[in-house]
């Protein structure tokens, strides 16, 4: 198979989307860390260049933040050329897969996480990020941002503006959506 590489920028300026013609996870994960990649030899080598800050995976694409002062007109054109080599080597995002996670609590948790599951996971993905579920408590829904949404300007606004209006309107109980620093 002959592995294309394309990027797209993403609302945070300092993450990159790289996406390519195959599935490379299933499900998603992040790695802010070079600690944190022990378990990803495809994030473990991306950790080795000096200006990445941070991996994330998700479907077809690994999303890349990079360190301040690093340029991505610099940057972007080596890191394409790493991707399509490594998924072209079969390189992993993940040695051991998460298995998929049955939505647990009261019905009123179990529809926040499907309906985070079904519209807002889709659409946070699109920009390079991933959202997880974290608690609800007292009509306060609790969810982590990562990938490119973590630190991302934007995310108050999505956070606010979309995934809590979403939520309020499908789930009564929601008084407020917030979410949890990494």
């Amino acid at each position: 198979m002959n592995i294309n590489v394309y990027t797209e920028s993403t609302p945070n300026p300092a993450t990159m989307k790289f996406i390519v013609n195959k599935l490379l996870i299933n499900g998603s994960v992040d790695y802010p860390t070079k600690q944190s990649a022990e378990n990803s030899p495809f994030a473990k080598e991306l950790y080795k260049f000096s200006f990445v800050n941070g991996v994330f995976f998700a479907s077809n694409f690994v999303t890349v933040t990079k360190t301040e002062g690093s340029d991505w007109n610099d940057i972007e054109p080596i890191l394409k050329e790493f991707v399509k080599g490594a998924v072209e080597s079969e390189l992993k995002a993940q040695i051991e897969e998460k298995a998929a996670v049955a939505f647990e609590g009261t019905d009123a948790e179990i529809k926040i996480q499907q309906i985070l599951e079904d519209y807002v996971r889709p659409a946070v993905e699109q920009d390079g990020g991933a959202i997880t579920y974290k608690s609800f408590n007292e009509g306060v829904v609790t969810v982590e941002l990562r990938g490119s949404c973590s630190g991302c300007p934007s995310s108050t606004v999505t956070l606010k503006a979309g995934i809590e209006n979403l939520l309020k309107r499908m789930v009564p109980e929601v008084t407020e959506v917030v979410s949890e620093a990494l």
